[in-house]
């Protein structure tokens, strides 16, 4: 025990450093920046998404009208049984929004990468010059388009996901939640994520997606990813594989989202993903053993009386501190991080018990893993 605290607080610390230097690199959208008046086109994948897309696209509306150029919001109704085809009519009257019924899946696609590729083609039929991906949960700050797409040229990227502030009530959301934009910056060198092609060196949000259009030609659009459950890292591994520059960035400010409303969503939407997470089953379980070693570990030795114990739960517990501050997240929730991550060591546990059983879903289609 007292080696696997030294190894975890080690871990910890680690951990916290590198936490330290992605905060002095983080690329953040400037809400007065002013971009070149490109061909812009806003993607919009929903499907029973009735209690969400109103508030989406009323956002998005909001945000196009900042934007300086040409601007085309598409959005494919993906077989919708709920009220989505209605309320997406009454948008339909603004001359920008173009609403497109999804076509049935080809074999080999899942559901979320066929609905993107229809929606792209789409956008670059049309003439597009950046394509910004945006799903039905999200709300854009009205300056969010333009400082997202002057992000993307003024650091000459190729694909940048502006990480959306993470809304989280009730408990399970609050110990979940936090840990996504916690997640990479304390594990990935951003420096060298946006120029290195390794695939390991890859963070994606598909919650806000902007991309130039040419790189997602080069990089085969959705077709290079159409089999995948993490489209969006997918996507970003393709697009570096063509020799592009993709990352993600701190986007607090121009971007809210309610990824899961309540325990029970939570819990079906890690499930039929978290598997695949991290590249594969055995890579959920590798990251799943590393962070249980680095933020539970030392926690549970420093409660026994290990010093070193509790040098590595004060590295852990700082990490989450300095990131919530950054991302407008909760800091005290940091208090419980060990059992944060316990937690999410459970869904990825509850996540490969599914996939062995072959039980995976999403919005009542199978997901194949």
């Amino acid at each position: 025990m007292r080696l696997l605290a030294r190894l975890g607080a080690g871990l910890a610390v680690a951990s916290l450093g590198l936490t330290l230097d992605n905060l002095r690199r983080v690329r953040s959208p400037d809400p007065d920046a002013v971009p070149a008046p490109e061909r812009l086109a806003v993607l919009l994948p929903v499907r029973d998404e009735a209690a969400h897309v109103a508030g989406c696209l009323t956002a998005v509306l909001a945000a196009a009208d900042c934007w300086p150029g040409p601007v085309r919001v598409l959005v494919l109704d993906d077989g919708s049984t709920d009220a989505t085809p209605a309320v997406l009519r009454e948008y339909a009257v603004d001359p920008r929004v173009e609403v497109l019924a999804g076509i049935e899946r080809p074999a080999g696609w899942l559901g979320k990468p066929w609905a993107c590729e229809q929606l792209g083609l789409a956008a670059l039929s049309g003439g597009a010059d950046v394509l910004v991906y945006v799903d039905a949960d999200v709300r854009l700050a009205p300056r969010a388009l333009s400082s997202s797409v002057a992000l993307l040229r003024d650091a000459g990227l190729d694909l940048v996901c502006p990480y959306p502030r993470q809304v989280a009530d009730g408990p399970l959301e609050r110990l979940v939640q936090p840990l996504l934009q916690w997640s990479w910056m304390s594990t990935l060198p951003l420096g060298l994520a946006e120029t290195s092609p390794r695939p390991s060196l890859a963070a994606a949000n598909g919650q806000l997606l902007v991309v130039d259009a040419a790189a997602y030609v080069r990089a085969g659009g959705h077709a290079a990813v159409r089999g995948e459950v993490v489209e969006d890292v997918a996507l970003l591994r393709a697009l570096k594989a063509a020799g592009g520059r993709g990352v993600v960035a701190e986007g607090s400010g121009v971007a809210t989202c309610r990824m899961y409303d309540g325990p029970r969503a939570l819990r079906e939407g890690y499930t039929k993903s978290l598997w695949a997470a991290f590249g594969s089953p055995a890579g959920a379980v590798g990251v799943t053993a590393l962070l249980t070693l680095a933020h539970v570990v030392p926690a549970a030795a420093a409660l026994r009386g290990s010093r070193v114990g509790a040098v590595g739960w004060l590295a852990s517990t700082a990490s989450r501190v300095l990131v919530a501050r950054r991302t407008r997240g909760r800091a005290l929730d940091a208090l419980a991080h060990p059992v944060s991550v316990l937690a999410f060591a459970g869904l990825v546990g509850e996540s490969l018990v599914a996939r062995r059983r072959g039980t995976l879903t999403w919005k009542g289609r199978p997901v194949h893993g």
